[in-house]
């Protein structure tokens, strides 16, 4: 499922992951991770950990966002648990920081519930949500997700030391 988003004076394309965008989304991985202050992904993983962190088999999916030929952010989705848990949903998101505030991340986390709304998810889950990263606490509520909890002192922030992790949650 591919879908155009047209934000402000740019359109930004959401299309399917291929094995050629790898070497545009190493780097927004790297330079997210290595931050400290969002992800919970080991920053001295090399390319090939991360890309089989990263890129989903089926039943989940992943996807780039583009503006021309220019990779702005990358989301991968699919089931938090398998089997008695498959019916509700993760994902997982990560912008380019010179994309950032553009609407990458409100595009991609769009496509994200429209695809499991398709797929039949009764719920999306976020597991980690840095509680400190007031953007995209802001954009997942601004989507409709609730904190249904919060795990305290859970994530080493490279400048706030411990500090939360939200467990957000939105029925499909």
């Amino acid at each position: 499922m591919d879908r155009n988003f047209a934000h402000a004076a740019t359109d930004i394309v959401i299309r399917n992951y291929t094995d050629s965008d790898w070497s545009s989304i190493w780097p927004i991985f790297h330079e997210v991770v290595a931050a400290r202050d969002t992800y919970v992904y080991d920053p001295e993983w090399t390319s090939e950990q991360a890309r089989n962190v990263w890129v989903e088999a089926p039943p989940g999916h992943t996807v780039v966002a583009c503006e021309g030929s220019r990779l702005l952010g990358t989301a991968k989705m699919g089931p938090n648990r398998p089997g008695p848990a498959s019916h509700i949903a993760t994902a997982s998101f990560m912008v380019a920081s010179d994309a950032r505030g553009r609407g990458v991340g409100r595009a991609l986390g769009e496509y994200v519930l429209s695809w499991t709304r398709e797929q039949g998810y009764a719920a999306m889950q976020f597991n980690a949500v840095v509680e400190s990263n007031l953007a995209a606490v802001k954009l997942w509520q601004a989507l409709g997700f609730q904190i249904i909890g919060t795990v305290p002192e859970a994530f080493e922030h490279a400048r706030l030391g411990r500090v939360g992790l939200h467990i957000m949650y939105k029925r499909l």
